[in-house]
């Protein structure tokens, strides 16, 4: 694994003044494409985002420790660079030495999962001497992109003795076959249809009899697990073609998992620059990656949950606050709800609202609806508005067309479960939810030099 990304001295500047639009650093796209390609799974996701964070000098906190000034690992919970890991989610923090009970927090908010193909419980299956798994849809996929490409299988072992491994069979395991058109003459002029039960199940060898527990037999080989010792498992289907660049000038970047990982890894950059800041930040600043957001956000590691309401709160108590203490920095703390939205498609331009066509490679996407799908008001443009100008980085609008619906983030539920004022912005994509996307290879890095000014307040 690469060390974190820091931005450059350039993309970087000092916190009180306001800088000449950046130099395009290629580094930061480069290794969001190492990320990618390592985090096929939100359990390896946030692995990866710890393996990072420690790098950069922050250390693991146990949701099942006491967290007060006595805590055996110096120093205090509340205080330094801490993070708290559960599942597909992970909170970080970093409070500077002498920070107020009070001090508001400024958060990055993003999630883990992306929609995808997730093994059945009963996982083994086939016919007509095909051996198959068995799955279930995660979230609203583009099921087409998931046909006729080569498939691994990775994600997260429970074992006997109460402890987890993860697994990641990289290398093509698994596809999900399309119908000749020899056998369906009319998919051109009428269009391809899917039905999830029948036509996603991927094959992965031959064999005339299902055999129970082949798959997991498989996979406890694989992760060098002892044969039986895996009662559970949360496995994915993903694809193992490796994020690469794309265009003449390389100036596009291709690759799975960008909505919403691409927000994690700039949340995770801006995190580690603005804890190298040290002392003097206005704000504590914070990364919340939560799971299950592409079906509702409803879990105990969900923006819906109780998860990062619960690690804040616990923070302020941790460092001698009382409630009034804690109720003080709610009021005043921001988060920013990043996520991928939609750039203006060359092919469908009319999709759009014809007054906003964000580009991709034009900055960051603030993103509104007055129903409140996203959580964006005046005020809220404000703050990202100052954060862009002080880092130098373009933003651009994003509204959807009247006609459309208009998806929604984590933003609403993080601004109406914890009272707290919140943005939804992003990075403008091409095909969202397929099993492969395109952005820009600038946006990346724009954004998380936005993020980091926002973060360093």
């Amino acid at each position: 694994m690469s060390e974190p990304v820091r931005p450059s001295p350039a993309a970087a500047p000092p916190r009180s003044a306001e800088r000449a639009p950046l130099s395009f650093d290629r580094g930061h796209t480069d290794d969001l494409m190492t990320f990618l390609a390592a985090s096929p799974t939100p359990y390896h996701a946030v692995a990866n985002v710890a393996e990072r964070l420690e790098k950069a000098g922050f250390r693991q906190v146990m949701e099942t420790d006491a967290w007060d000034a006595g805590t055996s690992a110096a120093p205090a919970a509340g205080s330094g660079g801490k993070y708290v890991l559960r599942g597909g989610a992970i909170i970080a923090w970093y409070v500077p030495e002498g920070t107020a009970h009070h001090t508001p927090f400024r958060i990055v908010g993003a999630h883990t999962d992306s929609p995808n193909l997730r093994v059945k419980p009963r996982p083994d299956s086939g016919t007509q001497g095909w051996r198959q798994v068995a799955v279930e849809i995660y979230g609203g996929p583009l099921l087409n992109s998931w046909l006729d490409r080569d498939l691994g299988l990775a994600g997260r072992l429970s074992l006997r003795d109460g402890s987890t491994r993860l697994v990641n069979v990289d290398r093509p395991l698994l596809r999900v076959p399309q119908l000749a058109i020899h056998l369906d003459r009319s998919v051109n002029a009428d269009g391809l249809k899917l039905d999830k039960q029948r036509h996603m199940q991927p094959v992965w060898g031959l064999g005339e009899d299902v055999c129970d527990g082949d798959l997991i037999a498989f996979l406890e080989d694989t992760a060098g697990v002892p044969s039986g010792e895996v009662t559970g498992w949360d496995l994915m289907v993903h694809s193992v073609e490796p994020p690469a660049y794309l265009g003449r000038d390389k100036e596009l970047l291709a690759g799975p998992r960008m909505d919403n990982l691409l927000s994690v890894h700039a949340g995770t950059a801006a995190l580690t620059a603005a804890a190298a800041a040290g002392a003097g930040l206005p704000h504590i600043p914070v990364l919340a990656a939560f799971d299950h957001e592409e079906n509702g956000s409803q879990s105990d590691t969900g923006a819906d949950g109780p998860l990062l309401g619960g690690v804040l709160e616990r923070s302020v108590f941790a460092r001698g606050g009382s409630y009034e203490d804690r109720a003080r920095a709610f009021a005043g703390t921001v988060c920013l709800s990043s996520d991928t939205g939609h750039a203006v498609h060359p092919n469908y331009a009319e999709r759009h609202d014809p007054t906003h066509h964000p580009r991709v490679d034009g900055g960051p996407i603030l993103k509104v609806n007055v129903n409140n799908r996203y959580a964006t008001d005046g005020s809220g443009r404000s703050v990202f508005a100052a954060a862009c100008e002080k880092a130098g980085v373009p933003f651009q609008s994003f509204v959807s067309n009247n006609s459309m619906p208009c998806g929604t983030t984590i933003g609403p539920i993080t601004a109406a479960r914890h009272g707290i004022r919140t943005v939804d912005i992003g990075v403008a994509i091409l095909s969202m939810h397929s099993a492969r996307e395109l952005c820009g290879a600038k946006d990346p890095f724009l954004l998380a030099n936005a993020l980091t000014a926002f973060l360093e307040g």
